[in-house]
């Protein structure tokens, strides 16, 4: 089919998801986990020939394209903890009676026909088709060319499944044209298409929010920060640091900054960038640090003006001394992408002024920006981290899937 064509086909078949009930939806949920599971299989060999088509990728997207059976077990895990969440469609989310006796509800809805634009993350298929069912959405996936065999394997796993158990799945659908010119015709399906998420590159994004002529949630790229303010624990830091920046060094919540206060710089900086370069991590340094650290100054790279607002995506990371809290939050407002960021302080003063003044989705103290996912938030699944205000922020779970509704009951009132 062509992208209208798939675009119209999911727009036709709206209704269905909006009108099934929690019971029926549940059912769905489960029957798509374990058909994921039974034929890991095929997916299995699907993602093999696009990994070796794609042998010649960056190591991150690699990563990110790479599906095994655990991450499928992991991916059927997600779905299955949909199940328990509580059903966001059809709430009452307030209700009040007016001046002249009318009853008037606001009532949570699904939003309508979602689209999403995503690169080399197979994941995301399952996650999405997951999350639209839960939210009573109709779906539209655009894979990059690069993961089409694993989305499409995916893809028709689930409407099988769901097809052999009597439901339809008109209201998946997924563009089979990857090419440019295929993703601009889907940006601009406004007629079909409700709202677009787009997942991946920073110019990917950029395109879509420049070219898309229906609403996008922005979901964005993540230089995430780590401060190290003076009251810091480096017990605490070390295993912070190393696992927002090594456990899975190509995602969007990987640390890609470090910052740490003068007063503790030279206790401090010697033992974290240590760590850092035992690890085979690049450290692109200011000068003060590199200073602060004579045993490591030909190991760091002097930093840059651009690496404080990089996102690597890989093994390495820019380190800068700051003054205080204050300069810590103006360097992450400033170079940030408002993604997730973390103090490490044993000052409740240091971590509250944190906490209110750092401009982004997700802000913690002493803990792991790793952390910043659908499924360790207890969504179940995610659609992506919004890094923008409007209409979500921080992972895009069920809730945020909903719009609303108002349901006036009257007896025949008439305004005067």
């Amino acid at each position: 089919m062509t992208v209208r064509e798939t675009c119209k086909a999911a727009k036709d078949n709206i209704s269905y998801p909006a009108l099934l009930g929690t019971e029926q939806k549940n059912e769905m949920l489960g029957i798509i986990a374990d058909a994921l599971i039974a034929n890991s299989a095929s997916v299995l060999a699907a993602n093999a020939a696009d990994i070796e088509r794609g042998k010649d990728l960056p190591a991150h997207l690699i990563d990110r394209l790479r599906l095994t059976e655990s991450r499928i077990d992991g991916i059927a895990e997600g779905i299955r903890k949909l199940i328990e969440l509580d059903d966001p469609v059809g709430k009452i989310l307030e209700s009040w009676v007016n001046h002249d006796g009318l009853e008037i509800s606001r009532i949570s809805v699904p939003l309508g026909v979602i689209g999403i634009i995503y690169e080399a993350r197979p994941n995301v298929t399952c996650d999405v088709v997951a999350l639209c069912i839960k939210t009573g959405n109709a779906i539209v996936l655009r894979g990059s060319k690069d993961a089409y065999a694993t989305n499409a394997e995916l893809v028709a796993i689930m409407k099988r499944a769901l097809e052999n158990r009597g439901f339809e799945s008109g209201f998946i659908q997924l563009i089979e044209d990857t090419t440019r010119t295929g993703a601009d015709e889907f940006m601009h399906m406004d007629e079909y298409i409700d709202v677009l998420v787009p997942r991946g590159s920073a110019a990917l994004i950029k395109s879509t929010k420049k070219n898309a002529t229906m609403p996008v949630i922005e979901t964005g790229a993540g230089n995430c920060h780590m401060y190290f303010e003076k009251t810091g624990d480096v017990n605490v830091a070390l295993p912070v640091l190393l696992n927002g920046k090594l456990q899975r060094p190509g995602v969007c919540n990987a640390l890609e900054s470090l910052l740490i206060d003068e007063d503790a710089l030279t206790e401090a900086a010697p033992i974290l960038l240590g760590a850092l370069i035992e690890k085979d991590v690049t450290v692109h340094a200011c000068a003060k640090t590199v200073a602060a650290c004579p045993s490591l100054a030909d190991k760091l790279v002097p930093a840059t003006e651009e690496d404080y607002a990089k996102e690597y995506l890989g093994y390495e990371i820019s380190c800068k001394a700051v003054k205080n809290v204050d300069e810590a939050i103006r360097h992450i407002n400033k170079y940030g992408t408002h993604h997730s960021e973390v103090i490490i302080t044993r000052d409740e003063t240091a971590a509250d002024k944190f906490l209110r003044e750092t401009d982004s989705a997700a802000v913690y103290v002493n803990a792991s920006t790793r952390y910043t996912d659908g499924f360790e938030f207890g969504f179940g699944a995610e659609l992506g981290i919004s890094t923008q205000k409007l209409h979500v922020r921080g992972p895009i779970g069920p809730q945020q899937l909903t719009s609303f509704k108002y349901v006036i009951r009257g007896k025949g009132q008439c305004r005067k």
